[in-house]
């Protein structure tokens, strides 16, 4: 019998993030119906920086980047992000 061969370590993580991706987006459709504005809105905003972060982290290979260009990208999302939640929380 033979062994299922094993994916390699750098795709192993890549199917990861992706399945985290997904999930998230499962979470945030269940979550929607039923619940306060406000209180989906966190949820959303929540979710979206998450899910950004892993998009620029991994696919778009800016893990391996210079440190501040890691520390550019991730006071970028805090910005955006705080200011969308805030828009939905205070607008």
């Amino acid at each position: 019998m033979t062994e299922a061969p094993s994916l390699p370590r750098d795709r192993r993580a890549l199917v990861l993030v992706w399945l985290a991706l997904v999930g998230s987006t499962v979470i945030a459709w269940w979550f929607a119906p039923g619940h306060d504005a406000a209180e989906l809105a966190v949820v959303v905003v929540a979710l979206g920086f998450v899910k950004c972060r892993l998009v620029i982290r991994r696919f778009m290979e800016v893990g391996q980047a210079p440190r501040w260009l890691r520390a550019g990208t991730d006071a970028w999302l805090v910005l955006l992000w705080a200011g969308l939640a805030g828009i939905y929380l205070w607008g």
